[in-house]
């Protein structure tokens, strides 16, 4: 269980950004994490701080940020995002957009302007102009 956040999200509700990774966040308990650390496990991931260590089970457990590399290319596995939200609070509002075959779960963009706003980062400050306006035009 998962959902994608950050720029690719930005991204896929149409939002002209440009992003290097992909930002997930993830449901952080035991059987989320044994299917997370087999996939992760699949696309040869890796740490990209320290490429020698590869991402387990309990890594996933423990909650926090991993930042991998993987044969598919830069993933990021949170277990919390912005004022430490996690997975649980967005469960109930994730969207589906359909990628060719592909179901993704996408973070509502509302939650990802409330996340970009909390952040405060300077590129998160930079989309939030590009993000409400896409807001304005979905509600229309």
């Amino acid at each position: 269980d998962f959902v994608v956040v950050g720029g690719v999200a930005a991204v896929l509700h149409g939002a002209p950004v440009t992003t290097f990774d992909l930002d997930t966040l993830v449901r952080v308990n035991r059987k989320n994490a044994e299917k997370l650390a087999t996939a992760l496990s699949t696309l040869d991931a890796k740490f990209r701080e320290n490429p020698s260590i590869r991402p387990t089970r309990e890594h996933i457990e423990a909650g926090g940020h991993m930042l991998l590399a993987t044969s598919a290319g830069p993933l990021d596995v949170l277990g919390y995002v912005g004022n430490h939200h996690s997975y649980e609070e967005f469960k109930d509002r994730i969207e589906a957009l359909i990628v060719g075959e592909t179901k993704v779960p996408l973070l509502p963009i509302t939650d990802l302007i409330m996340l970009k706003r909390e952040t405060g980062r300077r590129k998160d400050i930079a989309v939030l102009p590009i993000l409400e306006r896409l807001l304005e035009q979905k509600k229309k």
